[in-house]
């Protein structure tokens, strides 16, 4: 019976990957917080945004209208809706390209407007990490902070929790894992993302 209890308690984390290297700086701290999350119990599944056919919105309001169906693009984006819903916390993983978010990770920001069409409490609950690499020094001058603000008012609005955000300065592939203690900080955002809300 205890073994059943726990299995029902077992978090589901969706990972997705914004960067065009899947063994990039923001993949590679992606990894580490899901890694964190598998030690604290839950079940990670790592989607590489990059390898999808992802279309921009086309701003036709189909999924808004009453009694819609979804999303009207018939894409890739189809099969993530059900994982998003599925999913008790998500790991957002971007780059920062030329002074905020990848382009895929916008476009599946922006295609995220239609994921309410698929349940009311889409958003509800939900517990929410980040993680970012820049090339420069400072987060401000990289515009690291930009897709930061980003997310934290995208995710206010659907009444999605943030529980943490990790990022650092990395150029070369792999340069990430240099910084000890920003590693070990994706790490225990992983765990915390795992446990249930209060």
């Amino acid at each position: 019976m205890a073994g059943k209890s726990a299995r029902k308690e077992e978090k589901k984390v969706l990972v997705l990957l914004g960067s065009p290297r899947k063994k990039g700086n923001s993949a590679i701290l992606a990894d580490r917080i899901a890694k964190g999350a598998k030690a604290a119990g839950a079940k990670v599944e790592t989607i590489f945004l990059h390898g999808l056919k992802i279309a921009p919105c086309n701003s036709c309001y189909a999924c808004q209208k009453e009694r819609s169906r979804g999303c009207a693009i018939k894409d890739a984006m189809q099969d993530l809706y059900p994982k998003l819903l599925a999913a008790d916390a998500w790991v957002i993983a971007s780059p920062v390209y030329w002074f905020t978010m990848s382009a895929q990770t916008k476009l599946f920001m922006d295609r995220c407007f239609a994921l309410l069409a698929y349940g009311q409490d889409a958003f509800a609950g939900k517990r929410i990490a980040i993680a970012m690499s820049y090339g420069d020094a400072d987060p401000f001058a990289s515009g690291c902070v930009n897709a930061l603000r980003t997310f934290q008012d995208a995710f206010r609005y659907t009444g999605a929790k943030i529980v943490g955000m990790v990022y650092g300065s990395a150029f070369g592939a792999g340069e990430i894992r240099a910084n000890e203690s920003l590693m070990k900080a994706a790490g225990e955002l992983g765990k915390k993302l795992a446990c249930p809300s209060p």
